[in-house]
């Protein structure tokens, strides 16, 4: 599944991640990534044709456990049904971690913008308490 012209021009960040299998042996397989302002994609092949993962920000609770030894950057996508997800990036590409964590804040603040917007809606669409009230009273 390629990435349409739309989604191209959201890329935040592109390039090359190690993530940790799930499987008994945990192999770091490298993988290519794709950050938009609304989803982490991991590829199975670095021309992007067949999408192996897509984590929604919307499902992150947050990046833990940043940790850099030697020649590399550890970090932990913890998903809010607390499952961890571990990746690793080589010490020059190591804003791996900023960049997602930066995503992640952008589409909390979004969302949050969002449903506050929602909740003034629906208080200048409601009557407020006094009509109800009022409305009630025989």
């Amino acid at each position: 599944m390629k990435m349409s012209a739309t989604e191209l021009s959201k890329v935040l960040k592109e390039g090359e991640l190690e993530k940790r299998s799930d499987n008994l042996l945990q192999f770091w397989k490298r993988k290519t990534c794709v950050l938009t302002p609304d989803s982490l994609n991991i590829y199975a092949d670095s021309q992007k044709k067949s999408k192996s993962k897509e984590i929604k920000l919307q499902s992150i609770k947050k990046l833990d456990c940043v940790e850099r030894t030697g020649k590399f950057v550890y970090f932990t996508i913890v998903t809010k049904d607390d499952k961890e997800i571990d990746f690793r990036c080589a010490g020059e590409d190591s804003c791996w971690n900023a960049v997602i964590t930066m995503a992640l804040i952008d589409f909390q603040n979004r969302k949050a913008i969002q449903d506050f917007k929602t909740r003034q809606e629906t208080e200048r669409a409601s009557p407020d308490p006094q009509e109800r009230r009022m409305a009630r009273a025989p």
